[in-house]
């Protein structure tokens, strides 16, 4: 959720607790603030068992970062310098998987992938995921390939003029025949 998500959020609980104090009954509160009705009942309980002070926010939800407040800005100037600086000179992608292992390198502090991919998605970065692709290949070789067997191997669609396309279900157990044989129904 975003800053001004949760902000309008903390505004609209603000509201129903003025709601709640002036005695109008969760059901009201929650047509009158276009939240659901579930959402009001947990935040009645709230202000009756702590007041005004339970509906408060306590900040974002999740883990805290695990970076110093410095660190996530040396993290940045890494990234820019790209993969291979930092050893991985097969190509110039950061994968998640990639952040993770530099993370632990420069700052000693363990993340997860998925962390990892949080924290880049917070500095404005996006965990990349390389195509796969063999390094040896040889191109002349596959465009022969693709122009002779392939041709020879594919099949040939079937034609237009003949086909329909209509939805089926099965037919109800009145309209079918007792029999199976066409000499059982003689």
């Amino acid at each position: 959720m975003t800053a001004a998500g949760r902000e309008r959020r903390e505004a609209v609980r603000m509201q129903a607790a003025g709601l709640f104090e002036q005695g109008i009954k969760p059901p009201e509160v929650a047509q009158r603030l276009r939240v659901s009705r579930k959402s009001v009942y947990q935040w009645y309980q709230l202000w009756r068992d702590g007041g005004v002070r339970a509906l408060a926010s306590r900040g974002p939800s999740g883990s805290r970062c695990r970076l110093s407040s410095r660190c996530p800005e040396k993290l940045v100037a890494y990234l820019e310098q790209g993969p291979a600086a930092h050893g991985w000179v097969e190509d110039q992608v950061w994968t998640a998987a990639r952040v993770a292992t530099l993370i632990g390198r420069k700052f000693q502090v363990s993340y997860s992938v998925s962390g990892a991919t949080g924290l880049m998605h917070r500095l404005g970065f996006s965990p990349q995921v390389p195509a796969p692709r063999v390094t040896d290949r040889d191109e002349r070789a596959v465009t022969v390939w693709k122009e002779a067997t392939w041709a020879e191997a594919k099949e040939p669609g079937r034609p237009a003029e003949g086909t329909s396309a209509s939805r089926t279900r099965q037919a109800s157990p009145a309209g079918r025949p007792r029999c199976v044989l066409e000499a059982d129904c003689g």
